[in-house]
């Protein structure tokens, strides 16, 4: 309290970074092995050689030993340029994921009794739900007498799910759980 006034906590918000998944190798003297397998820059063969000798080869062309595969026998090496290697690696995470797209689910409510313009209006915006790349979660939820006539309940959501079969399709028929009718539509690849 200052001043007598009480102090209002306030929200920091911090910006997350971005961190890659990126496989640390063991390049030059890290490399315990005595023998290892030798692959050049290029991709050709190189031979077993001892850790020593494959180590001079690298240096003489200004390269990185580059542990590959530890658990060959012998464990394979290359050689290459270990700080391009790992920002094109980076590169490539970056870019997957700025292509990739996360698919939402969505709901949608429609009840026993909703009128044909209702209808109408939800399917609108379930085609656009659709035509985005997300699925469509249709639920029809029945109260109190409803729960006896449950097979409308069922032909109600057939018949919004027929009425988007040019925008998506379902993995399986609606179910009944409890006084719920559920459907999961999944958007058509185009």
């Amino acid at each position: 309290m200052i001043f007598g006034r009480t102090l209002r906590p306030t929200k920091f918000f911090i910006k997350k970074e971005i961190t890659t998944i990126f496989k640390e190798l063991l390049i030059n003297d890290q490399i315990t092995s005595k023998e290892v397998r030798l692959i050049g820059e290029e991709g050709e063969q190189l031979g077993v050689l001892s850790k020593s000798e494959a180590q001079n080869i690298a240096d003489k062309q200004g390269l990185d030993l580059v542990l590959m595969s530890p658990n060959a026998n012998p464990p394979v090496c290359k050689l290459m340029d270990y700080g391009k290697y790992k920002f094109d690696t980076v590169k490539k995470e970056k870019e997957i994921r700025k292509n990739q797209k996360i698919s939402e689910v969505k709901e949608i409510q429609l009840s026993m009794r909703i009128d044909e313009y209702h209808i109408s209006f939800k399917l609108k915006n379930a085609q656009k739900i659709l035509q985005d790349g997300d699925k469509v979660k249709v639920s029809l939820r029945m109260r109190g007498r409803e729960q006896a006539y449950s097979q409308n309940a069922v032909e109600i959501v057939k018949k919004f799910v027929q009425d988007l079969s040019e925008y998506g399709s379902i993995d399986k028929e609606p179910a009944i759980m409890g006084r719920n009718v559920f459907v999961v539509i999944n958007p058509k690849k185009s």
